[in-house]
């Protein structure tokens, strides 16, 4: 335990960070004698998580909250003392729009799964001959699909099509940004196959899922968090945190090449320099990885990965130019719906610490699977889409006071059928090949903020095991 030894860690959003506070948490408690290089391309560290301040706006450009009930990403709040500054969203009615009309959710759903009959029941969204089809889950045999399926084919088989396109495929397709006909089920929810394999029914299976009426809050309860001042004070907290002494942080510096020599990782930079680690975590996007060691051929059991791209507007107005102001939070978009937003978030709503009184805030996505070239339009042309859609649908003819655009090129990785078996199967060449290299972050397990803090965390455990043998 004497030898000093070295850990590159490439890629500064939330996995890098995570794995680089955790890792000096370790090095500290048990006098390691460990340094860090945590390499980062950009000029800034956070990855996608950026937050601007404008004209007493607080506008996210990534994404804007984390959820509650996936605690890991609190609890690093808290470990780095900002767990006063965290807000809960405000709640309210969500919609969907299915053709030209705004419905109301369906009260007593889980990702657009009944839990109670009567409100889906009623509702306009479905025609009898849909509902009529949603019910056969209740006698509809378990899956016997071998292994993964896509989250098309396993909901549409429960459910039909009608559900499907206009309520389930707008809420998951919304964290994926993808086409659920090729998002692996076992990737992405597998609690929903374990549920059907359990109870058969996802209906019957929801309702034991979710606590029993007598015991759920009589006020909708929130479910997201973000931070007081936006999701980059979370970024700077974790960044203050570093200790210069254990962790050097490089900025606006690429790894263009690394080699595996017979003592140590020579990393070699965009500048020239050489940089030596005894073990790696990469946490940068796939193709990245592939192309840093691009000596070896195994990483094509991954196959070519594909990674999506999307953009989104911020438009801001004063509420009384606004003639339908949303009883809600906000709405998503049916698939079967001719209009090229895909949600709009009523941020002024759902967050309302982020802008100032009398004022509106909407973000609108755009770009649904097939229409990923809207990134490479104008500024002024994709605000002209938003607004176009924004008109039609709830009457907003008046210009905003600002609109800022946020363009994410191959930003959103698909993790399509079978995604799973081809990371267990990289990750076992890789324990041969590549010792104490490891992955982590959005390219693998996982897309959400606590998601990549897991996997971050799950980096340190595996980065300290393979040291200390």
């Amino acid at each position: 335990m004497s030898k000093q030894k070295k850990i590159a860690i490439i890629g500064g959003g939330i996995t890098g960070l995570t794995a680089a506070y955790y890792l000096q948490k370790e090095i500290k408690a048990n006098g390691l004698p460990y340094t860090i290089d945590l390499i980062e391309g950009g000029d800034k560290l956070g990855g996608k998580m950026e937050t601007i301040k404008q004209d007493g706006f607080t506008i996210e450009r990534g994404p804007d909250s984390f959820l509650i009930r996936k605690e890991s990403a609190a609890r690093l709040a808290r470990e780095v003392g900002i767990d006063h500054d965290l807000v809960k969203n405000g709640t309210g009615k969500a919609y969907v729009l299915v053709g030209d009309k705004l419905h109301e959710m369906p009260k007593g759903s889980l990702m657009g799964i009944p839990t109670e009959l009567q409100p889906f029941l009623l509702s306009n969204m479905f025609s009898v001959k849909g509902k009529i089809r949603m019910l056969a889950d209740f006698v509809l045999p378990k899956s016997t699909v071998v292994g993964d399926q896509s989250v098309g084919e396993f909901f549409r088989r429960r459910f039909g099509n009608e559900l499907l396109e206009n309520l389930i495929e707008p809420l998951l397709s919304g964290i994926y940004a993808g086409n659920i006909d090729q998002l692996s089920l076992m990737a992405t929810f597998p609690q929903f196959y374990q549920m059907e394999q359990k109870h058969r029914s996802l209906i019957k299976g929801s309702r034991e899922t979710l606590p029993k009426k007598k015991d759920r809050p009589v006020n909708k309860s929130s479910k997201f968090y973000s931070l007081r001042n936006g999701l980059q004070s979370f970024v700077d907290a974790i960044e203050k945190q570093l200790d210069p002494t254990i962790v050097s942080i490089h900025k606006a510096t690429t790894v263009d090449h690394i080699e595996n020599k017979t003592d140590k990782y020579h990393l070699l930079l965009d500048s020239g320099e050489v940089k030596k680690a005894d073990s790696v975590i990469l946490t940068t996007a796939f193709p990245v990885v592939k192309r840093i060691f691009s000596q070896y051929d195994f990483w094509q059991v991954f196959g070519e990965t594909k990674a999506t791209s999307v953009a989104n507007v911020v438009l801001t107005f004063d509420v009384a130019s606004i003639p339908h102001d949303l009883d809600g939070t906000g709405f998503v978009v049916s698939r079967n719906s001719d209009y090229r937003i895909t949600a709009c978030t009523w941020t002024h709503k759902k967050w309302p610490n982020t802008t100032p009184e009398g004022k509106a805030m909407l973000r609108c996505y755009v770009g649904r699977p097939g229409d990923e070239g809207v990134v490479d339009l104008s500024d002024e042309e994709i605000a002209a889409i938003a607004l176009k859609d924004l008109e039609k649908i709830l009457g907003i003819s008046e210009r905003p006071d600002f609109h800022i655009v946020t363009r994410w090129r191959d930003a959103m990785p698909q993790y399509t059928v079978g995604h799973l078996d081809r990371l267990h199967e990289l990750r076992n060449e890789m324990k041969k090949e590549l010792p104490g290299v490891l992955l982590a972050g959005g390219s693998y397990q996982g897309i959400g903020i606590p998601d990549c803090i897991d996997q971050g965390e799950q980096a340190v455990a595996d980065v300290l095991e393979f040291l200390k043998e």
